[in-house]
């Protein structure tokens, strides 16, 4: 049994997966079972307290989020998944850095409704796409403020058909600190809270 610091030792140094060989991502994934073999949280959308709140991502087998590091002239940085469960929504945001005043963000909003005691399903609704400068980004917690403000920003800021955006995950794991989650397009996720 790897257990917990097991885990964030192999994923440490892995850039959320980018740096992760063939091996490293099995590995990795076995980790992963044997932890979600002993959640401490067996129903864990029930679990609000800990579910709510700011996290950002460790480790991803997710080609989609993985390949936004492909940009011209932008680095992928930080990504947070912010989850406030009073709301049933939850914001995804990924920060990006290149070149000087080039730093930029890409956001969806979604809902989410418990589908199951561990599975959400998800439906995306609003996408921000710009620069920080202009957005006046600082923090995903002050960011998601003024959203729920209803502030319209100096971006691409556009609604979504959320019939067509859509998607489920599962919450495989969850404690105080860390989230393991496998979603529908058999991406697995690794999170840790701020």
């Amino acid at each position: 049994m790897i257990g917990k610091s097991g885990l964030l030792e192999i994923i440490a140094g892995k850039n959320r997966g980018l740096l992760a060989t063939p091996s490293d991502k099995q590995a990795i994934l076995s980790a992963i079972a044997q932890l979600e073999d002993f959640n401490p949280t067996p129903r864990p959308v029930e679990a609000a307290e800990l579910l709510n709140g700011d996290w950002r991502l460790l480790y991803t087998t997710s080609r989609s989020l993985l390949n936004f590091d492909n940009f011209p002239l932008l680095k992928l940085g930080q990504i947070y998944q912010c989850i406030r469960v009073k709301e049933s929504k939850l914001y995804n945001i990924a920060e990006f850095y290149g070149l000087p005043y080039l730093e930029a963000i890409a956001s969806v909003a979604a809902k989410f409704e418990a589908t199951s005691e561990r599975r959400v399903q998800v439906k995306f609704d609003r996408s921000i796409l710009g620069l920080r400068s202009f957005i006046g980004y600082e923090s995903p917690m002050q960011f998601i403020n003024e959203i729920e403000s209803g502030k319209k920003f100096a971006a691409i800021d556009f609604g979504m058909d959320a019939r067509e955006q859509q998607g489920w995950l599962d919450i495989t794991y969850l404690d105080s600190d860390l989230r393991i989650g496998r979603g529908n397009e058999g991406s697995v996720f690794v999170l840790t809270k701020e």
